[in-house]
């Protein structure tokens, strides 16, 4: 049994950028490995919730956990694919206006998940495409940050932001907070934007530059429709593949 939980953000303020496709995708791949997963859902429009095969309308969710009204046990459900979830609905929208008015407030969250740490291997938390107070929680709660990105200038435009709260966040709040690494998505090789892009990651991020790449791919896309991560839906897909050789990659990184 590992003694050390990891906890992981998957952030990136920009949307559509595979986000929540990683963070399920990563906690089923990861699980099919016996590791104990538990994934937050912490964007207030669910989609790792129903990705996973869990309904929106659960009683209890991660906004209980972090305004303090519940404790995270009660609130996890369990998945048949092997990873737990803390699952989102639309009140986490309440919770972030709820928080703004609190001391202490970036703290909820690790706060809310210090009892459950011990059941875990690793933690993966599925932020909102935003740089909002739920984010903040969640890289404070974290150890480091997984970027997924689509090789395109704006999403590389972007990222600088993103970088400057993760730097504003170790010198605050969380001085271990780290880059686990970033993860191209949505990847197409015959593109040369891709090429000039994966060369201008590389130059700076070096070997936090994941090998692995995510490509475009249609039943990567169908899956969430189900409720189903991407092994399970269609095992033999070119999806199912790089989030196989992801979680490989992730772990020989641990």
């Amino acid at each position: 049994m590992n003694p050390v939980t990891k906890i992981i953000s998957i952030a990136n303020q920009k949307g559509g950028v595979a986000k929540t496709t990683t963070a399920v995708n990563l906690s089923a791949t990861l699980a099919a490995t016996k590791r104990r997963v538990l994934m937050i859902d912490l964007d207030p429009q669910s989609n790792a919730t129903v990705g996973s095969g869990i309904a929106k309308n659960n009683p209890l969710s991660v906004t209980e956990v972090i305004l303090g009204e519940t404790d995270a046990q009660s609130a996890i459900v369990s998945t048949a694919s092997g990873y737990d979830v803390l699952p989102a609905n639309a009140d986490l929208t309440i919770a972030e206006v709820r928080l703004v008015q609190r001391l202490n407030r970036e703290f909820s969250l690790k706060k809310g998940i210090q009892p459950i740490l011990s059941q875990y291997d690793f933690i993966l938390i599925d932020c909102p495409p935003a740089l909002n107070i739920l984010t903040v929680n969640a890289l404070v709660a974290s150890d480091s940050v997984l970027i997924p990105m689509p090789c395109e200038y704006f999403a590389l435009e972007g990222l600088a932001h993103l970088l400057k709260t993760i730097e504003d966040i170790t010198t605050t709040v969380n001085p271990h907070l780290k880059i686990e690494g970033v993860l191209r998505t949505m990847y197409d090789g015959r593109n040369r934007l891709t090429h000039e892009v994966t060369a201008q990651l590389a130059n700076h991020f070096h070997e936090k530059l994941y090998t692995t790449v995510i490509p475009r791919n249609i039943r990567l896309a169908e899956a969430p429709s189900f409720g189903l991560p991407i092994i399970a839906y269609d095992p033999r897909s070119q999806g199912a593949a790089a989030y196989i050789a992801l979680a490989g990659e992730f772990l020989r990184h641990q």
